[in-house]
């Protein structure tokens, strides 16, 4: 059998008839012509082995870096500033009397929050979809990780639903231990469920925009620089916990909520790790808070009755 380059297989050294020296040259070429076979398998196998430890994973292969996050944050924070002011100017500019009543009323100011915090999210997203097309050159969704699951021992339909279900399981789980770490005093999350119009647009939020956002900057933006920079288990753990910390302002107070984020964060940072996909921690995330949704809805009796029960 004579081997080429062609020939996927390494050649059977008994039916080898060349000197010695055109076989090491053989084996040679061969080493240098399965580099591209060994960052095939690099792009599916989790780790960093040795001998395949200077190539990325092919989930991990993004061209931005930690310079391209920390200028994320400072436009977020800017974008954040300056949304907030435009909105102000706006509202003294053509209603005069809009300031006092957001003084005077809480609801109409955690309402006003909650739109400020949309616009910002939004802004976010046109941000990150203008650097990719303009700057790298690269179609957004599946640069930033939506890519379709793409299972191997089930059907992915039978993925989707069982990340479906793994969401509600998990919602209902950390509903439970919040029972046993009770907050000291009331969390500034229940401040935004007083009313039933602040309570109607955090759901939107929550079930619409929220996920997309949240997945889209820390599981496909974040994640994949940590990743390569610490290597996988303690990218998902730095990401989970970011997820957690970036929600305690909402729960300040309420460390045991706090911690237990941290988890839910970690648990999301996982599936998009295993799946390779955001599109799995998506998924997680929306069934999870639709879950929490359903809650509020049930102990409202259908935002009707506030506070909660």
């Amino acid at each position: 059998m004579s081997f080429d380059e062609d020939n996927p297989l390494t050649p059977d050294p008994a039916e080898s008839s060349g000197s010695p020296l055109e076989i090491s040259s053989a084996r040679s070429a061969e080493s240098n012509s399965s580099e591209p076979a060994l960052a095939a398998v690099a792009s599916i196998t989790p780790g960093y082995p040795g001998a395949i430890g200077r190539f990325v994973l092919e989930d991990l292969r993004v061209p931005w870096d930690w310079a391209d996050i920390f200028l994320l944050i400072a436009v977020a924070i800017a974008g954040g500033i300056l949304i907030g002011f435009a909105v102000m100017i706006g509202l003294a500019t053509f209603d005069a009397r809009a300031l006092h009543r957001l003084r005077e009323s809480p609801e109409a100011l955690n309402q006003l929050n909650v739109l400020i915090q949309v616009l910002l999210d939004l802004g976010v997203l046109a941000y990150l979809a203008a650097q990719l097309r303009l700057r790298f050159k690269s179609p957004f969704w599946r640069t930033i990780g939506w890519r379709p699951l793409e299972p191997v021992k089930i059907s992915r339909t039978a993925a989707y639903v069982a990340l479906v279900l793994g969401g509600f399981l998990l919602s209902f789980v950390v509903s439970l231990a919040s029972n046993i770490f009770l907050p000291q005093k009331e969390l500034p999350i229940q401040a935004l469920l007083q009313d039933r119009y602040t309570a109607l647009l955090f759901i939107l939020v929550a079930v619409l925009v929220a996920p997309v956002v949240e997945e889209t900057v820390l599981r496909g933006y974040l994640y994949p620089v940590a990743a390569r920079s610490f290597g996988k288990g303690w990218g998902i753990i730095v990401t989970g916990t970011l997820f957690g910390l970036l929600h305690a302002s909402q729960l300040w107070g309420g460390w045991g909520q706090i911690a237990l984020l941290v988890i839910v964060g970690i648990v999301f940072t996982f599936a998009r790790a295993a799946t390779r996909s955001v599109v799995a921690s998506f998924i997680l995330h929306t069934s999870y808070n639709s879950l929490q949704v359903i809650a509020l809805l049930i102990a409202t009796r259908g935002l009707r009755h506030f506070p909660p029960g």
